[in-house]
């Protein structure tokens, strides 16, 4: 058999990407993968979420109609076919995923479990392929926390959650971080009574406490029971219910029931079954160790996309799975640059960041700036009657952007406007003096920008500046008439 160039395990996105990239260039390329072309992402993941998380927004809009002049008479939440929708949606965009469609590309598709014989031999179908590079790309899966008989008891994980039929009458969701919010709103939306147990005070608690503290008002106004600081240790049935008993700190506890446990508290890196040891590979807890280039321990064996632990997104996979690509096809190395990743939590309203909080870029600047504009003094969002959350930048003391936090309508869309301007070095004043259609939700951006100038003008030492400045020049209109007149 001709030596691969190249063999991708784990068709995800950076598996995809690579294999297809791959093959692009001209390389031999195997892609193996042992359940579905496409991944969590495609299966159990944005794809899906999304598909919900609008129809949700639908329902919600509708229950809200009468803000908006239009008599509603009311609505029903067909909940089977909202998941037919939905898996009608994975159908559709999963087309460019199929393996028909990269074995045309020049791709040789194994739809089996892969191992490692060593770093450049892998068995899979009964058959070993020598290769010159390996690209890693399995993945991670949920994972479950110590709870007493939860196991006896039953519980669903984000993958069973987009398997039902029927809307459950009540749910309890564990973790409040972007998946727990998400499943908390959509399930409360679709008329299900929700529980949030969350073991921190506010949800999404590695966003900055501000934007938490607002999305906490929104899921509670939806119509979420938001449980914060609570533990959950134990469960059992009782009554044809799921009981869940949870503690705080201050060793109180509480008991919580629903017809089903949903657990979105945590993920671990999906790699148990590859043999690693025999390539030399080292798995740490939260991933596959690589350097700055993302090759792991064995010299040929690159990793990309949440088996390496980074940030586990899927817009971090695409961009890992290119840079992993070139450096397992060619001799000059590209580093993974992790310094400006941009992530959105699709609740309504989304939750969009960059860079570091408040409180982090205090810790490693001391001194900074906040510029901050609520989309309640924004034109278009005050016509669209949704005016909850703000813009938030975060600068050092000359206008470099360190951190950009967003909670409101688009919030996913309108971050990359400071995406790019971190990337490039753009200072905020430059978002101030950029023109911005009218009217646009954009001018967020515009708005919370325009406070740089706004602090520099209202500063005393420029105030008395301004001040000599217009003093000098009333006095110069004084004299000009009499100067005139004597000549």
């Amino acid at each position: 058999m001709t030596p691969y160039d190249l063999v991708v395990i784990g068709a995800g996105t950076a598996g995809l990407v690579s294999a297809a990239g791959g093959a692009s260039l001209g390389a031999k390329v195997a892609l193996i993968e042992r359940d579905k072309l496409g991944g969590d992402c495609l299966y159990h993941g944005c794809v899906p979420t999304k598909a919900l998380v609008k129809s949700a927004r639908v329902a919600h809009q509708i229950d809200h109609a009468e803000e908006y002049g239009i008599k509603s008479a009311g609505y029903e939440v067909d909940f089977p076919a909202v998941m037919a929708r939905m898996r009608q949606v994975i159908q559709t965009a999963g087309v460019h995923d199929s393996p028909d469609r990269f074995r045309k590309l020049g791709v040789d598709v194994f739809e089996e479990e892969a191992q490692f014989v060593s770093p450049d031999e892998i068995a899979v179908d009964g058959r070993r392929l020598h290769t010159r590079s390996v690209i890693v790309a399995t993945g991670s899966h949920s994972t479950t926390p110590p709870i007493d008989g939860i196991e006896e008891v039953g519980y669903l994980t984000h993958v069973e959650a987009l398997r039902l039929n029927r809307l459950p009458s009540s749910l309890v969701v564990i973790g409040s971080g972007p998946i727990g919010c998400e499943f908390a709103q959509v399930f409360t939306r679709f008329g299900s009574k929700v529980t949030l147990l969350s073991s921190s005070p506010l949800p999404l608690p590695k966003e900055d406490p501000e934007i938490g503290e607002v999305l906490k008002q929104v899921l509670v106004a939806d119509g979420v029971d938001f449980r914060s600081g609570f533990k959950a240790g134990e469960a059992r049935m009782e009554n044809g219910e799921k009981v869940l008993v949870a503690q705080n700190e201050r060793g109180e506890k509480i008991e919580v029931r629903a017809e089903e446990i949903l657990i979105a508290a945590g993920r671990a890196p999906t790699a148990g079954s590859l043999a690693l040891e025999n390539a030399g590979v080292v798995l740490e807890k939260t991933g596959l160790k690589v350097d700055e280039h993302l090759r792991t321990t064995a010299e040929n064996v690159y990793a990309a996309g949440d088996i390496t632990g980074k940030y586990l997104f899927t817009h971090v996979a695409e961009y890992q799975g290119r840079t992993a690509l070139r450096n397992a096809l060619f001799p000059v190395k590209s580093k993974a640059d992790h310094r400006v990743v941009p992530w959105t939590t699709f609740t309504d309203p989304e939750v969009a960041r960059v860079g570091l909080t408040e409180e982090q870029a205090r810790r490693e600047h001391g001194t900074v700036k906040v510029f901050r504009q609520p989309f309640s003094g924004v034109d278009r969002a005050i016509t669209d009657g949704e005016t909850t959350g703000f813009v938030k930048v975060v600068t050092d003391r000359r206008g470099k952007i360190l951190g950009g936090h967003i909670i409101g309508p688009d919030a996913g869309n309108l971050i990359h406007e400071i995406v790019l301007a971190m990337r490039k070095n753009i200072p905020i004043g430059t978002l101030s003096t950029m023109i911005h259609v009218y009217p646009t939700l954009a001018q967020a951006n515009q708005r919370a920008a325009d406070n740089f100038y706004r602090e520099k003008l209202f500063d005393a030492r420029n105030q008395k500046a301004f001040s000599a400045f217009f003093g000098a020049r009333r006095l110069l209109d004084k004299v000009k008439p009499l100067v005139r007149g004597r000549r």
